[in-house]
C-alpha cells in the first residue's frame, strides 16, 4: 500500500475533479439564471463610489507626485525587501536553515496552515504578499501634505485592498482548500457555487454573506429564551417585562436601551451567556426596550422622537408597571448614546425618573471614535442619504452590517468567503454571529441625525446640540455614571469612552466611574462570570489623562458584571416583594422576545 500523496502532489487526480465540477456548476449556473431573471436591485441616483474612495487615492497620488525623493527611497526600500527575500529562499533551496524575511503579525489566522511555511512557493508567495502589504501601509503614513481626513481613507482602504488579496483567499494557493477539494473530490467548490448564487438571491442581487446558520436559531425557542411579557408598545418599540426568579427585588427597577441599529437579543442570546437572565437572577426588575425594525412608513421619525416617543415612554410604562418613580438604566452603544442625550435633556428640564445610567460601550463624546469617521464627510453622507431615498426613507440593514465588518474584514468578511465558497462549508450554528447577520433598518432622519450631529460635528461634547429648546451639557447631569469600554474595541474606542467619562464629570459629579473590560464591542459586555474569561480593570479615580487611569488601575481577572452589580446595589438599594409582569397598570400584550424583534429586514 503507497502512503498518501501529500499536499501539492496528487494535481492530476485535482485536475480530472475540477474537470468534472466544472461541467456541473455551468448547470447550477444556467439554473441560477434562469430563477433571477427578474432580481431586484436597488435604483436611484447612488454613486458609483458611495464612499468616496477616488477622491482619497487621487490625493494620495497628488502627494505622491510632489514628492518624488521619497517615492524613489520607497521603491528603494521595496527592491531591498524583495532582494532579501529572494536571497533567504536561495539559501533555502540549497537545504539552510534560514529565518524568514517577514513573518505575519501576532494573531493572523489566514497562514496557520504548517503548509505555508513547509511548502518553498507557498511560503514565498506568502511573504511576498506581506512584504508589499507592509510597503503600502508604510508608504501611505508617511505621506506629507495630505488632508488628513483624506490620508486615513486612503490608509484604511489600501487595508481593504490588502486584505482582498491576501493569498490565502484564493482557492488554487489556500492549503485548507486544496486538501477539502482533493479529499471531497472537488464537491467543497460545487457547494461553494452553490452557497455563493444563494447569497446572491438572499441579497436581491447583491452579495449577502451568511455568518451562520439562519434557519437553526429561533426566537423564543433557543435564543431570546428569558420568560418575560410584553407589556406596552407603540410604532417604534415593544417594551418587554422579565419575570422575576426572586422572592423579592430591588425597590428600583431596571430599564436596558439597546442599540437600534442591531437587536436586543445581544443580551439574551443564549441561558448560560444572558446578561438579561444573570440580572433577573440577581433579583432586578429588568425590562428591556425591543426596537422595531423599522420601513418607509417611519421615514419621517428623528432622533427627538426616538427620545420622547421611545426611552421617555419606556420610562412612564416602567413607572405604571411598578409603582415607582425612578428607574435604574443601560444604554448599549448607540442606545447609550441616546441615552446620554436623554439624560442631558433631563437636567435641563428637571425630569428626575432616571436614578442612575450604566453605559455599555456607548460614546457621546465623538472626537476619538475610530475608523468609523471615516464614513462620515460630507460626500459619503450624501451618498447614504440618496441609498435611503432609494430605499423608501430607510437605511437597508445590510449596508450597516457591511460597515461594521469592514472595520474587522479578515474576520467578518474574509474568512466567511473562504470558509462558504471555497471550502463549501455550511454556515456555522453560533448564536452571536446569527444575531450579527440579524440586521436591521434604521430610518432616514434619525440615522443622518446621528451621523452628522454625532459623529461630524459632535455637537452633544461640543455643548452645541439644541433640543426641545435647550442647549445640552452632559455636566449638569448629577445622577451616578458608570462606563463600561472594551480594551480591543473598534466601533466605541475605550478612549473614546473615556472622554466620554469625563464630560458626566466635567462640573463635579463625583459618581461617575469608568471600567475597562478585556475585548472589544461584543465579547466585552457578554461575558457571563461562569464562563470564566478575559479581564476587566478598576479605578474609581477620573484622572485628565487616560494613561494615567490605567497606570492606577486594578486588573482582575474574569467577568466585570459582579463589579458592577455591587457598584449598582450601593447606589440602588431597597427592597420590594417580586413584580410580575401584567400584575398592577399594564396589561399582557404577548410572550417575549415580542413580534417587533421577529421583524427581518
Amino acid at each position: 500500500m503507497q502512503p498518501p500523496k501529500s499536499l501539492f502532489q496528487d494535481y492530476d487526480a485535482m485536475a480530472e475533479y475540477l474537470t468534472d465540477i466544472t461541467g456541473r456548476s455551468q448547470e447550477v449556473l444556467r439554473e441560477f439564471a434562469v430563477r433571477n431573471q427578474d432580481t431586484r436591485r436597488l435604483t436611484g441616483e447612488i454613486s458609483n463610489d458611495p464612499l468616496n474612495v477616488g477622491e482619497a487615492f487621487q490625493e494620495m497620488m497628488k502627494s505622491l507626485s510632489v514628492d518624488p525623493g521619497t517615492v524613489m527611497q520607497r521603491q528603494f526600500n521595496l527592491y531591498g525587501d524583495y532582494a532579501k527575500l529572494m536571497a533567504t529562499m536561495q539559501r533555502r533551496m540549497a537545504g539552510e536553515q534560514v529565518k524568514p524575511a517577514i513573518l505575519p503579525t501576532q494573531g493572523d489566522k489566514r497562514f496557520v496552515h504548517p503548509a505555508w511555511e513547509e511548502n518553498p512557493m507557498l511560503d514565498f508567495v506568502k511573504q511576498s504578499y506581506l512584504i508589499m502589504a507592509r510597503w503600502l501601509e508604510v508608504t501611505i503614513s508617511q505621506l506629507d501634505g495630505m488632508d488628513e481626513h483624506e490620508k486615513k481613507k486612503a490608509e484604511f482602504f489600501t487595508r481593504q485592498f490588502i486584505d482582498a488579496l491576501a493569498p490565502s483567499n484564493f482557492a488554487m494557493l489556500n492549503p485548507e482548500v486544496i486538501e477539502a477539494t482533493i479529499e471531497s473530490k472537488g464537491e467543497n467548490l460545487l457547494k461553494g457555487l452553490k452557497n455563493l448564487l444563494e447569497d446572491i438571491d438572499r441579497g436581491h442581487g447583491e452579495l449577502s454573506i451568511r455568518q451562520a446558520d439562519m434557519n437553526f436559531f429561533k426566537l423564543g425557542e433557543n435564543v431570546a429564551t428569558t420568560p418575560g411579557k410584553v407589556v406596552f408598545q407603540n410604532d417604534i418599540f415593544q417594551l418587554i417585562q422579565y419575570a422575576p426568579t426572586t422572592e423579592t427585588v430591588a425597590k428600583t427597577p431596571m430599564l436596558i436601551i439597546p442599540p437600534w441599529i442591531n437587536k436586543f437579543y445581544i443580551l439574551d442570546l443564549q441561558p448560560q451567556n444572558s446578561f438579561i437572565r444573570w440580572l433577573v437572577d440577581q433579583g432586578r426588575t429588568v425590562f428591556v426596550m425591543s426596537w422595531v425594525n423599522p420601513g418607509p412608513e417611519l421615514r419621517e421619525k428623528t432622533f427627538e422622537n426616538y427620545i420622547t416617543e421611545g426611552l421617555f415612554e419606556a420610562l412612564g410604562a416602567v413607572e405604571k408597571a411598578t409603582g415607582e418613580k425612578k428607574a435604574d438604566t443601560i444604554g448599549y452603544c448607540i442606545g447609550g448614546t441616546m441615552l446620554s442625550t436623554a439624560l442631558a435633556l433631563m437636567a435641563k428640564k428637571g425630569d428626575g425618573r432616571v436614578n442612575s445610567a450604566t453605559f455599555f460601550t456607548a460614546q457621546a463624546d465623538f472626537k476619538e471614535s475610530g475608523d468609523l469617521l471615516l464614513f462620515v464627510d460630507d460626500e459619503q453622507l450624501d451618498a447614504i442619504e440618496k441609498q435611503m431615498d432609494a430605499a423608501g426613507g430607510v437605511l437597508e440593514g445590510r449596508a450597516m452590517a457591511t460597515t461594521f465588518n469592514m472595520l474587522r474584514s479578515n474576520d467578518l468578511i474574509w474568512s466567511f468567503v473562504i470558509d462558504n465558497y471555497l471550502k463549501g462549508k455550511d454556515p456555522a450554528r453560533f448564536d452571536l454571529l446569527f444575531w450579527n447577520s440579524d440586521a436591521t433598518r434604521m430610518p432616514k432622519k434619525v440615522h443622518l441625525f446621528y451621523l452628522r450631529d454625532f459623529y461630524q460635528h459632535n455637537r452633544l461634547a461640543k455643548g452645541e446640540m439644541v433640543m426641545d429648546g435647550e442647549t445640552l451639557d452632559l455636566g449638569d447631569v448629577e445622577i451616578p455614571i458608570f462606563m463600561q469600554a472594551g480594551e480591543t474595541d473598534h466601533i466605541a474606542p475605550h478612549n473614546s469612552v473615556y472622554r466620554t467619562a469625563q464630560l458626566y464629570a466635567s462640573k463635579g459629579n463625583k459618581n461617575v466611574q469608568y471600567m475597562l473590560a478585556g475585548s472589544g464591542h461584543i465579547a466585552g459586555v457578554v461575558n457571563h462570570p461562569d464562563k470564566k474569561k478575559y479581564h476587566h480593570s478598576t479605578n474609581t479615580a477620573l484622572p485628565a489623562k487616560l494613561d494615567d487611569w490605567k497606570a492606577a488601575a486594578e486588573r482582575h481577572v474574569g467577568s466585570w458584571w459582579p463589579y458592577w452589580i455591587v457598584w449598582l446595589n450601593k447606589i440602588s438599594p431597597g427592597e420590594s416583594d417580586a413584580r410580575q409582569p401584567g400584575d398592577r397598570e399594564l396589561d399582557i400584550i404577548e410572550d417575549a422576545p415580542g413580534s417587533y424583534v421577529k421583524v427581518k429586514a
